[in-house]
């Protein structure tokens, strides 16, 4: 059992001994007694859901309720195997699930730039589009053959017959009468013009005319007067007379359309005689059909029967068409699961597509184009909610999707209003979808902190775990999660401790010993570098050694760094001791992380003190070098040495505390422990010794904390002294309560077992200076002393000789300031 939980030395009355832990307390490995196995193809596949019991709950009652606003919020640490998880239990799900609706989009004949949305049973959209377009199809083949009917033909002769017999019967009647008036009618390139004429018919010439009396040149221009306003009524009656033709041209067109498009039409009507909506629409492509019947005959000038014209070779029947948004095949069942890796505005809600036309952009309803909304409605959809909120305007066209349950297509351009374009207004679309967001832990609560919606839209959070606990069952559940991560990736199979080195890695990653990392991307990775390792051995079975080589060369491929900083120290650029003893120093240890991997580093850290005003001088703070929680701890360490030392005595000292050499930002309390004995150190006196390195933070009661990253920093200072050779003196002091999340290296463990290296844990302060510094601590004594030559005796006899010199540096002060008050 780890000493921290002793009753006696959480109440101040353990043994001052720190304890040096033996090697199997350093790691534990992994027992698969209870597993008959050789290796992984022996095993049943796992379900991939191991140790997430509380997020599968919630994704079960997200996806099984059916009410507004309770939609899914999946977050957890990268690597879980989250979007894994959630689609493959959606997916199962789906396939039992009804199939969505189909959605089309159609003309609207009373208003064009509204088009229309209709839905169908699952499967009929396609059948819809497929019916209209052969529809349209065998119209192009029956309406000219219609027009080209004999019939049709009589019937249209007629009706030009009788618009040229008005004509001429008109011009034949003026023509008569003229002739009878001796006038003769001309046709000019400007027209008509009238002229007199002799007996025989022939116009007379201006010279004739001239010599004629007056009386007879005044009665030929009366007549012709009279004929001119005659001819003007017949030239006006023309319009007239050929807007009745081309009526007459029209209903004829209707009368011979109506037959072959009403039998068209009922074709297609039967096949969706259930569909109230498509027959309605119908019904209007049916009058549409009858009273444009002219687009299926070319027009070249005066419009001639006989010439086709091909169906979709100008647009002109487009307007027919239909415009499948979300369309299955008959055969498809169960709720679709959409995921949408791009979630832009377009991609979201869909959009309406322009083309080019003479210079000008143009579009109709046919470029309507769906979204992942659409295909999603009736299912789910699935998005990452930190590529979500990176595109312009999707968080809050989602959102409002979801808040009035309809699909409404909005243009970016339009909504911030930089194009000016001729657009259309759809019909918005009833939504009906689960929406899934993946997301960090952080992102989820600062957005649902500053934007309400979210939890109102996100009620159900699937929060996924980081680690489970490691017992016996555990570790089997693990072996068959390896055996799938085997198959799925056609990985060679592991052997039995191929396999429990993996788990000691997943242990390594939860960085404890009593549980095991859920992170199922980094273990995934390391067995597929360990396959590799085996097959480029020429193994058909993965081993423990390629195991270890794939951990060895993650390590070196990311060491760069590392091994940077502690050349530095090897070298003596960066000052950091491993033997001897030194006062008011001592090795602290620090973690760095970057890009994903993480080294411990010793660093010195240093203590100076004089009297004081009681003032503790953390230089990191001083300089904007050190963060909050540093700086707590140094408060921290403050309170517990006005309070353990000299309690009756003012506080008299000014000292400091420094990281030598840092010249980068110092966070975390972890330190606070070290910072304190190299404190008490220059405080009493007292040497400490630089073999051993310090980590662990403190409370004022004087216990040591746990702190993270131990596995790193106690690696971290073994390297160093191995480079530099072990002593078998050398070590690190952790808490007591880390020791349960020792999972250290093999070269580490050896090395203690050897006797060459140690890991010592202590619960309080006087545990870790009387390692340090071979010299008690001491205690307090029924007398409220401390034993004589112990650390604290010393540090107290320290502090209550600065707070006298202070009293005497006070009163003589007072003393020369009154002499001087007396002097004249």
């Amino acid at each position: 059992m780890a000493r921290s939980q002793s009753p006696a030395r959480a109440s101040g009355q353990a043994s001052e001994a720190a304890e040096k832990l033996p090697p199997e307390r350093l790691v534990r490995r992994c027992d698969l007694s209870g597993l008959e196995f050789k290796t992984t193809a022996d095993l049943d596949e796992g379900d991939g859901l191991l140790g997430q019991e509380r997020a599968i709950e919630a994704i079960r009652f997200s996806t099984a309720i059916d009410r507004h606003g309770f939609n899914l919020f999946v977050i957890g640490p990268p690597g879980a195997g989250k979007r894994t998880v959630v689609r493959k239990f959606l997916e199962d799900k789906a396939r039992r699930d009804e199939p969505p609706l189909d959605w089309v989009y159609v003309n609207n004949f009373a208003e064009p730039h509204k088009p229309r949305a209709i839905s169908l049973p699952p499967g009929r959209a396609l059948a819809f589009r497929d019916s209209m377009a052969e529809l349209i199809d065998e119209l192009g083949t029956l309406l000219p053959a219609a027009f080209e009917s004999e019939d049709y033909q009589n019937r249209r002769n007629a009706i030009e017959e009788q618009f040229r017999h008005k004509q001429e019967e008109a011009f034949e009647a003026l023509r008569k009468e003229a002739e009878a008036n001796q006038v003769a009618i001309l046709r000019t390139p400007m027209g008509f013009a009238m002229a007199p004429a002799t007996p025989d018919g022939q116009v007379m010439k201006p010279d004739v005319f001239n010599v004629l009396p007056e009386d007879r040149r005044k009665a030929f221009e009366t007549v012709i007067e009279g004929l001119q306003e005659k001819l003007a009524a017949i030239l006006k009656s023309i319009p007239k007379w050929d807007k009745e033709r081309r009526l007459g041209v029209r209903e004829l067109n209707r009368d011979a359309a109506k037959s072959a498009v009403g039998q068209s039409i009922e074709e297609v009507q039967t096949n969706f005689k259930d569909l109230p909506q498509v027959i309605e629409h119908l019904e209007v492509v049916r009058q549409d059909l009858i009273d444009n019947a002219g687009l299926f005959i070319a027009s070249s000038g005066e419009e001639e029967s006989g010439i086709v014209a091909l169906a979709g070779m100008d647009g002109r029947f487009d307007r027919y068409q239909v415009n499948v948004i979300v369309g299955q095949e008959p055969e498809t069942s169960g709720a679709p699961v959409v995921e949408e890796t791009h979630p832009s505005l377009r991609n979201l809600l869909g959009r309406v597509e322009h083309m080019s036309q003479q210079g000008a952009l143009t579009t109709n309803f046919s470029l309507i184009k769906g979204g992942a909304l659409h295909r999603a409605n009736g299912g789910y959809l699935l998005i990452d909610v930190r590529q979500l909120l990176i595109e312009p305007l999707s968080w809050v066209a989602l959102k409002r999707a979801l808040k009035t349950n309809c699909i409404t297509i909005e243009s970016m351009g339009e909504y911030l209003s930089l194009i000016s374009t001729i657009s259309l207004e759809p019909d918005p679309i009833p939504l009906g979808v689960k929406l899934v967001l993946f997301g960090d832990r952080l992102l989820y609560y600062l957005l649902a902190e500053f934007d309400p919606d979210v939890r109102e839209l996100f009620k159900v959070v699937a929060d996924f775990d980081d680690s489970m606990p490691w017992a016996p069952e555990t570790a089997g559940l693990y072996a068959r999660l390896i055996a799938g991560v085997c198959r799925r990736d056609g990985l060679c199979p592991f052997d039995r401790d191929a396999v429990a080195r993996v788990v000691e890695r997943c242990g390594r990653f939860a960085e404890d010993s009593k549980r095991l990392s859920l992170l199922v991307d980094p273990m995934a990775d390391l067995m597929r570098e360990a396959d590799f390792r085996a097959r480029e051995a020429k193994r058909d079975v993965v081993t423990a050694t390629d195991v270890d080589a794939a951990v060895e060369a993650q390590i070196r491929r990311s060491s760069r760094l590392k091994e940077r900083a502690e050349e530095h120290i090897l070298r003596g650029i960066a000052l950091v001791d491993t033997e001897g003893q030194a006062v008011g120093q001592v090795n602290g240890l620090s973690v760095l992380q970057l890009g994903g991997f993480a080294f411990g580093r010793p660093s010195r850290i240093t203590a100076r003190v004089r009297l004081g005003a009681g003032k503790v001088v953390d230089i990191e703070r001083e300089v904007e070098l050190g963060g909050p929680i540093h700086s707590k701890g140094v408060l921290i360490l403050s309170g517990y040495l006005a309070a353990q030392y000299a309690p009756e005595a003012p506080m008299s000292l000014a000292a400091t505390l420094v990281f030598e050499q840092s010249y980068g930002g110092v966070e975390g309390d972890s330190a606070s422990a070290a910072e304190l004995f190299a404190l008490i150190s220059a405080l009493a006196e007292v040497p400490l010794r630089q073999d051993l390195a310090v980590t662990g933070s403190i409370n004022q009661m004087g216990h040591v904390q746990a702190i993270g990253g131990v596995n790193e920093k106690i690696e971290g200072h073994f390297d160093l002294c191995k480079a530099r050779g072990l002593t078998g003196t050398q070590g690190v002091i952790i808490p007591d309560s880390n020791v349960q999340h020792l999972m250290l290296r093999d070269d580490v463990i050896e090395a203690c077992a050897a006797g060459k290296f140690a890991v010592y844990s202590i619960a309080t302060v006087d545990q870790g200076l009387a390692l340090l510094t071979g010299v008690p601590a001491g205690r307090r004594g029924a007398d409220g002393a401390f034993p004589e030559n112990s650390v604290n005796r010393r540090a107290e006899e320290r502090l209550v000789a600065f707070a006298e010199a202070r009293k005497r540096f006070g009163a003589a002060k007072e003393e020369s300031e009154a002499e001087t008050e007396k002097k004249p």
